[in-house]
């Protein structure tokens, strides 16, 4: 017990120190914001890696679909890393970092106002990214918690407040840099730390193969009468799970706390670099993630899935674990928890008062003012969300994928197609914009209020976020060859800068001679 609470000690000191030494980059509203947008290639590839994976993906998502798919749930871990971060890095980042510096927009609802040249697009766009990131946000005490429980016996209550309260300190003095700081912190140590746990659980089952022929002998026939099945290829279920993966991979596409990396990022070599790094961070920490969980079943006998919900899968996992690997696994998950808490919040309250309150409601809003307001809508967020949280647990509400599927759907669906098309296309309309938010938005409330009246493939929220994504995929375009055509020059002037001449080194580009 002494060594777990040493290490959370010298954990909860760095990150707070690193805030601390980071309050004189957070002076002006840039460099609260974006880190003064330049941020190098290793802070922003684990800021991105840790903003993914929090406990939602370790605790939640691996337990829950490790736990269906067997061994075949590892696919959701490879396609986020070649989806979710490869992909995403390589079509998006340039572009992003180059339009939305042109535009001096350092939000995603920014973007969409000047790009569109429409304030109640920008309005809509707040709203969404503010009201869907509460319920994600509050996702990621639950799994937490459970962790924290089993090591410590410390009430769920003070669990999330003290989470809270640590990540706002570090967040409110030393912003975007500070994030970003403590984001490479903690995905260095996300990273000994799967690997360590993964060792570990594979060694008490008997090795790799000793585990994976444990697995091949559980049977269950409420999922599928083939035997061997949850150490399969493609596992029982491979449609369902071809829709997490589009969901958990390509979702990351149109999420604000993901995008506004790339607003950061300090030069070209960054981007290729940090597209590198990201997917190397992915393909340990996600791949190693839903690995891990795919051995969910070989602890049917100690757990009832029925009773106590997907979340206690993981953590009773771990429970047999040496001391000193189950610290390390309770300083990994709270080191993905806060890095997530400390993105969502810094682009919610960033979002609130750049595109909502300034010159909306509060007219002449200066640099000091806007900081001060982002500073205490970070706190309101956070109290909003430990709230839910506690709510959602006193009301035995268990599962955090459905609380993720939901915010994630909702947003990813909302942004992806217009924020994607917008950089590479000139014919894409406001009118398709406002589709696709409106389009996403109802489809996830419905989901969430009227669930049983959907069709069964998407009664759950996961396979209806994955279908809002490429529904507005497709739509938005064709949308676009019918509705009013964008301003001529206003779309001229969003896309003048990447015909901008640069000069370049020849070690960049060998020219023509």
């Amino acid at each position: 017990m002494f060594i777990k609470y040493l290490l959370l000690c010298l954990f909860f000191g760095v990150m707070i120190g690193i805030g601390f030494y980071c309050r004189k980059t957070a002076t002006d509203v840039n460099g609260f914001v974006l880190g003064g947008r330049n941020v190098g290639p290793w802070l922003s590839a684990f800021s991105y890696g840790t903003s993914y994976f929090s406990a939602v993906i370790f605790v939640g998502y691996a337990g829950q679909f490790g736990w269906k798919y067997g061994i075949a749930s590892t696919w959701i871990g490879l396609g986020n890393a070649l989806i979710g971060s490869m992909l995403a890095w390589m079509i998006l980042g340039r572009r992003t970092r180059i339009m939305t510096q042109h535009f001096d927009s350092a939000t995603m609802p920014e973007f969409f106002g000047k790009r569109f040249d429409s304030k109640n697009l920008q309005l809509a766009a707040s709203v969404i990214t503010f009201i869907f990131m509460i319920p994600y946000t509050a996702s990621l005490y639950n799994g937490l918690s459970r962790l924290f429980g089993m090591a410590f016996n410390i009430d769920y209550t003070v669990c999330i407040i003290v989470m809270a309260l640590l990540t706002a300190i570090y967040v409110i003095a030393g912003g975007y840099m500070a994030t970003a700081m403590n984001d490479f912190i903690q995905g260095i140590i996300m990273i000994f730390g799967i690997v360590a746990i993964i060792a570990a659980v594979l060694s008490i089952n008997g090795g790799f193969m000793g585990a994976l022929n444990g697995l091949s002998q559980v049977s269950d026939p409420s999922v599928s009468s083939s035997p061997g099945v949850f150490n399969s290829f493609f596992g029982p279920d491979p449609l369902n799970l071809l829709g997490v993966i589009i969901l958990t991979s390509l979702g990351t596409w149109g999420l604000p706390q993901m995008v506004g990396k790339f607003y950061a990022i300090t030069d070209e070599k960054a981007i290729n670099k940090g597209m590198i790094i990201s997917t190397i961070f992915a393909l340990i920490v996600a791949g190693g993630s839903y690995f891990l969980g795919g051995f969910g079943r070989l602890y049917s006998d100690k757990i009832n899935v029925a009773e106590v919900g997907f979340d206690a899968i993981i953590p009773t996992m771990l429970s047999g674990l040496p001391d000193i690997l189950i610290a390390i696994t309770v300083i990994l998950v709270l080191s993905a928890s806060m890095s997530t808490l400390s993105s969502l919040v810094m682009a919610s309250s960033s979002t609130l008062t750049l595109d909502f309150l300034k010159d909306r409601v509060i007219k002449n809003m200066d640099e000091k003012k806007q900081l001060l307001s982002i500073r205490f809508l970070i706190v309101v967020f956070i109290v909003i969300s430990v709230v839910i949280a506690i709510v959602q647990y006193t009301s035995k509400v268990t599962f955090i994928a459905q609380l993720m599927g939901i915010s994630w759907g909702a947003m990813a669906g909302a942004f992806l197609a217009p924020f994607l098309y917008s950089l590479y296309s000139k014919k894409v309309t406001k009118a398709a914009c406002w589709f696709s938010f409106i389009f996403s938005t109802v489809l996830m409330i419905a989901n969430m209020l009227f669930r049983t009246a959907f069709p069964e493939i998407l009664q759950s929220p996961i396979n209806a976020g994955a279908f809002a994504m490429i529904a507005t995929l497709i739509l938005v375009p064709i949308i676009s060859l019918f509705t009013k055509k964008p301003d001529e020059k206003l779309v001229e002037n969003a896309f003048a800068e990447y015909d901008t001449q640069v000069e370049v080194s020849k070690k960049d580009d060998l020219g023509n001679g």
